[in-house]
């Protein structure tokens, strides 16, 4: 599907469910990525009041700045845009304190996302709104590469079934500021700024290939090698809990 023909089908859908529900406000949280800056911006070219926010905790300047900057865009293109700083880091700052006996960098980086999650909830029931998920097919679907819960936590997924590709695809047609389309996806969870494909260990393209060949059964492309194929499968397996109905014991 061209990307003009899925960023009409995704705005339509959400103003649908709008409607349907009688949801008056759209809350998306933004980093400066290519997903929450396509996401945002497919909200506000509905019409409804859109309302981003930025919340950062000890977020690396360059981040940063890319969700400034395309909140700032927003804003000067879309009248129906309000853009929030909340900055989460004092907050944080008192979570880890009161938890310094249960030390862990990864619970203290999914920490992160679940605080930001809160946040976005206050906001959302505060002007009568729902919160609008960020993640990717790939991400969420796929290797569930997000936060149980933290990121995971929204009401409607826009890009839900998108892959990486679309999304890129989507951001170029948008107009979305140049420096967000070319910067390495992150999550913004870890002090050494580490990019989703470093923690992820391959490039979305072979993530992608993997995952259709994966569900399909069939060899798509020779760039995608069995060692490739067998470590989505490792990542997807670890994950399947995150994209699974929680279990319950019935009787």
């Amino acid at each position: 599907m061209k990307p003009q023909k899925r960023i009409e089908k995704i705005s339509s859908w959400i103003n649908s469910y709008a409607k349907k529900h009688k949801i008056s406000t759209l809350v998306v949280g933004i980093s400066g990525g290519i997903d929450s800056s396509v996401v945002s911006t497919l909200c506000a070219r509905t019409g409804i009041d859109t309302v981003t926010v930025s919340m950062p905790i000890r977020q690396s300047r360059v981040t940063h700045s890319l969700s400034l900057a395309h909140g700032e865009w927003l804003k000067e293109n879309y009248p129906n845009v309000d853009h929030y700083i909340v900055d989460l880091t004092p907050t944080f700052k008192q979570f880890e304190k009161a938890l310094a006996s249960f030390e862990n960098e990864l619970a203290f980086a999914n920490s992160r996302a679940r605080l930001r999650m809160t946040c976005l909830y206050q906001i959302a029931q505060a002007n009568g709104g729902i919160v609008v998920g960020t993640g990717n097919r790939v991400e969420d679907f796929g290797v569930g590469f997000f936060t149980k819960y933290g990121d995971g936590g929204v009401d409607i997924s826009p890009i839900g079934d998108c892959m990486k590709s679309d999304v890129w695809e989507m951001g170029r047609y948008l107009n979305i500021l140049p420096e967000i389309i070319n910067a390495p996806p992150t999550d913004g969870l870890w002090a050494d700024g580490r990019t989703d494909e470093q923690q992820l260990g391959m490039p979305y393209s072979d993530l992608e290939t993997a995952m259709l060949e994966d569900e399909n059964k069939i060899r798509i492309s020779e760039s995608v090698n069995a060692d490739n194929l067998k470590r989505y499968r490792l990542i997807r397996q670890a994950n399947l809990h995150k994209m699974e109905p929680i279990p319950v014991c019935k009787f």
